[in-house]
């Protein structure tokens, strides 16, 4: 069971337990690929598991379970390919017309 941690200051917890190079801004907006939604990074919730380990979680969750590293940057958004699906390159495509 995961257990919602108050955070009172999210620029220290977020300083200290950042898993990544580049920390965002807290005023960052990025993307939850889980959701899909825009939101502040500020904003993020910290739940901790029945081991004691902390996620830094989508500011959606419990809704949804992404956590820091389902975050990308909103200008990479455009860069991702429009069709997301994925194909066998030695199968030939399917047409629909």
């Amino acid at each position: 069971m995961m257990t919602e941690l108050i955070i009172r200051d999210k620029q220290k917890y977020l300083e200290e337990n950042y898993p990544f190079e580049r920390m965002p801004k807290l005023t960052d907006k990025l993307e939850c690929i889980h959701c899909n939604s825009i939101f502040t990074v500020g904003d993020y919730k910290v739940y901790k598991n029945e081991t004691g380990f902390e996620f830094i979680c989508c500011p959606n969750a419990p809704a949804c379970n992404g956590t820091v590293i389902d975050w990308i940057a909103i200008e990479k958004i455009s860069q991702l390919p429009i069709n997301r699906t994925f194909s066998d390159p030695k199968r030939p495509s399917q047409s629909t017309a």
